[in-house]
């Protein structure tokens, strides 16, 4: 069954922000409205909301809801893929207002607007849960996951930025969008919380709206086998359709099981041939992606490998079974060799105590990026897409830039408002 099946039972959702007149058509939503799933829309807790208006004859623009923090907006939805549409506003003032989906996903990068401005918006998101269709049990969730946005029954909206305003937002079905699922582990997964981030949740923004769907099923701590037993894989191939493509990122975990028949040109190598041939049975387009290097130099400032043959063999079961490959592991060291042993440690979740509230202790962490990290490893995912001429990159955004892992951005431009939620401990996997 396909996502395209799932939402011939979903609608089309319109939502007119503020205490003003409400458009025709359009559902009124105040500061208020707190979310429940019998009304089935709403703010979640925790947001300290007003409502501004100004002149005008558009009952769309003419008021807004607006905070001075992040605030969070939900839509019961059924599983599947959604085009977006969003009016942000500034009002009588000038806003950034930067639009996350489920757990922190990005969906739009920062929208400024002047006084009195407007800027109308797209993106496409999806909606999953944990249920597999005609099937029980489901995915097998870690505890953690329970409370996780991205498998309850909702869209969840994060509006974060300086002065965040919602004047209007739309919802309808995207039942002809490519979806692109992801299955990986803690460098791919949407991290829920400050300040842990991965290419996965990343990625979104620099796809076209109407075209691409980005369907995150990675979790941290999985490997190819652990993936696969708990149903996750299994969940990706009930929901694909002819077209869709399946990207393939693991190896951190893998190379620590241990035992008779487990490595890289045995178990993993068999792993990966299955992953692309059941992704093929159905109708899917498989990518692997080779793992990217932990933080881990020697004397001289060059890359030391801690993954092994994993790269390798997941090199050689690409050209065996004729899959395209994104080589992130060597794109990563290059990035990480233009940042050097010192100035690698502003992509990772390195930090003195008492960075983040809650946070009492030094972070080293040489595995897991921060957000500025996790936006330089998906601009590498973009380009390696280019440069394999893979046909889902003419789906990408027309204004995304080259780019080269060798010069990567500057994190004095790197702008990233805080989510709410801090990290009480670091991800599974290392």
């Amino acid at each position: 069954m396909g996502l395209s099946i799932t939402l011939a039972q979903a609608q089309s959702f319109r939502f007119d922000f503020g205490n003003g007149k409400v458009k025709n058509g359009y559902s009124a939503v105040l500061p208020t409205d707190a979310y429940s799933d019998a009304k089935g829309f709403g703010f979640e807790p925790g947001a300290l909301l007003t409502a501004e208006t100004r002149k005008g004859k558009n009952a769309l623009l003419k008021d807004c809801i607006t905070s001075d923090k992040p605030f969070f907006f939900s839509v019961k939805l059924p599983e599947g893929n959604y085009n977006v549409k969003i009016i942000t506003g500034a009002g009588t003032n000038i806003s950034e207002t930067v639009v996350r989906a489920e757990c922190r996903r990005v969906m739009l990068p920062v929208i400024r607007t002047g006084e009195g401005n407007f800027s109308e918006q797209h993106f496409t998101v999806h909606v999953h849960d944990s249920l597999i269709a005609g099937k029980h049990p489901g995915v097998k969730l870690k505890a953690r996951e329970l409370n996780y946005w991205h498998w309850d029954n909702k869209l969840t909206l994060e509006f974060n930025g300086n002065a965040p305003r919602i004047c209007a937002l739309e919802i309808t079905p995207a039942e002809s969008v490519t979806t692109v699922f992801l299955a990986g582990n803690s460098t791919v997964v949407d991290q829920a919380e400050e300040p842990y981030a991965a290419w996965g949740q990343i990625i979104p923004q620099f796809f076209q709206p109407g075209k691409v769907a980005v369907a995150n099923y990675a979790e941290s701590g999985e490997a190819l086998s652990s993936f696969q037993s708990a149903r996750r894989l299994e969940k990706v191939l009930s929901l694909m359709k002819p077209g869709d493509y399946l990207f393939i990122e693991f190896a951190h975990n893998d190379m620590k099981q241990k035992g008779e028949g487990i490595g890289p040109w045995t178990s993993y190598s068999a792993s990966l041939k299955h992953y692309i041939s059941e992704c093929r049975k159905k109708g899917g387009n498989p990518v692997l992606v080779t793992s990217m290097h932990r933080r881990n130099f020697d004397s001289t400032g060059k890359v030391v490998n801690t993954l092994g043959d994993y790269p390798a063999a997941m090199r050689k079961v690409a050209a065996d079974e004729n899959v395209p490959l994104i080589d992130l592991n060597i794109m990563s060291a290059s990035l990480y060799e233009a940042w050097g042993p010192k100035g690698s440690e502003k992509g990772f979740v390195i930090y003195p105590a008492n960075t983040f509230p809650g946070q009492e202790k030094a972070l080293l962490d040489n595995t897991h990026f921060n957000p500025y990290g996790a936006m330089q490893l998906a601009k590498c995912m973009v380009q390696g897409m280019r440069d394999i001429h893979l046909p889902l990159a003419e789906y990408l955004r027309k204004d995304v830039p080259v780019y080269s892992p060798a010069k990567p951005d500057e994190v004095a431009e790197w702008y990233w408002p805080l989510s709410p939620v801090t990290a009480k401990a670091k991800p599974d996997g290392n």
